[in-house]
């Protein structure tokens, strides 16, 4: 069941063009739904994603982004608010190949937030969310409340003792 508030609001947030990842964007990445620690992104097929141009299967990498993309989306979902977040670790299994010309769903659920660490547990699919296609468990570091700017500003380093500063 999606929470419209909170997607509205992330939806919202993405708009804005520094709070967009390019590769997403190139990779065609849409959110589908989201609700509280839950996110589900799609990966519209195209054919300058395929890793072999001969049978048209995506390649691993476009899977592994969109699980990353899916499991730190749910990780935002979960916290409810703009929040600046890295992947710590991503394991991923793929199960077997995704069939071309069909969408590939990306499903991440956060299911423990501790003061900086996320855990979550994802799973790839196309037509059919029983029959996954590959399978996540991923751990994400909060890092800094808010966004944008003023977020990229607080996250500099601090200059070493007598070295130069802004």
């Amino acid at each position: 069941m999606t929470d419209k508030a909170l997607m509205e609001r992330i939806v919202r947030f993405r708009t804005k063009a520094e709070n967009q990842s390019p590769f997403g964007l190139y990779l065609g990445l849409e959110i589908i739904d989201i609700d509280k620690g839950e996110a589900t992104l799609a990966v519209p097929y195209a054919k300058h994603l395929a890793g072999n141009s001969l049978t048209g299967v995506l390649h691993g990498g476009i899977i592994t982004t969109s699980l990353d993309s899916a499991c730190g989306l749910s990780v935002i979902a979960a916290l409810g608010e703009p929040t600046t977040i890295a992947t710590l670790d991503l394991r991923i299994d793929y199960l077997k190949p995704a069939s071309p010309e069909e969408t590939v769903f990306a499903y991440g659920h956060c299911y423990k937030v501790t003061k900086n660490v996320c855990f979550v547990r994802g799973i790839a699919y196309q037509k059919d969310k029983a029959k996954p296609i590959a399978n996540a468990t991923a751990t994400f570091m909060i890092t800094a409340k808010g966004t944008g700017r003023q977020v990229q500003k607080n996250a500099q380093p601090l200059p070493a003792a007598g070295g130069p500063t802004k």
